[in-house]
């Protein structure tokens, strides 16, 4: 009977070390229930890509389908989706619910678009992450698409 713990002691090990120990909560592909702005209750916050810089730490990217922002350029009137976001690991946290999907399905073209301005003018020190929950940036987003302010 004493053979059997040195045994179990390496099973255990075995199991543990194949654990993820990057520390990243979000993965690639991954669907987010998150806390919505009133109305927007069935809007999905989907995983895009997940980065560590030295000054801003994680940055988790992002995107938003089944939104009910106001746009006066859109032929409705109302834009439904935010292709990329860039945001911090932190304000995310405060931000989602619980996972609805883990498909680990990669960004469409659109998104990866997205991406890309956004990295090209990150590297200048002409764009940002943000660092106020989901809600909050919906908000500030639609606030500048109506006033055709888009400094802020």
């Amino acid at each position: 009977m004493i053979k059997l713990y040195p045994l179990a002691a390496v099973i255990l090990l075995f199991f543990f070390s194949c654990t993820k120990k990057d520390g990243m909560k979000y993965r690639v592909g991954q669907e987010w229930n998150y806390k919505t702005r009133p109305g927007e209750e069935n809007s999905i916050l989907k995983i895009l890509k997940t980065e560590e810089y030295p000054a801003s730490g994680k940055v988790i990217h992002i995107s938003i389908n089944g939104l009910k922002m106001k746009d006066p350029h859109h032929p409705e009137g109302i834009a439904d989706k935010i292709s990329h976001l860039p945001i911090t690991e932190e304000a995310l946290d405060q931000s989602v619910i619980s996972i609805k999907k883990d498909t680990r399905r990669m960004p469409d073209s659109i998104e990866v678009d997205g991406y890309s301005y956004w990295k090209k003018e990150f590297d200048k020190g002409n764009a940002g992450v943000f660092s106020i929950p989901v809600s909050e940036i919906v908000n500030v987003m639609e606030k500048s698409i109506v006033s055709g302010d888009y400094t802020k």
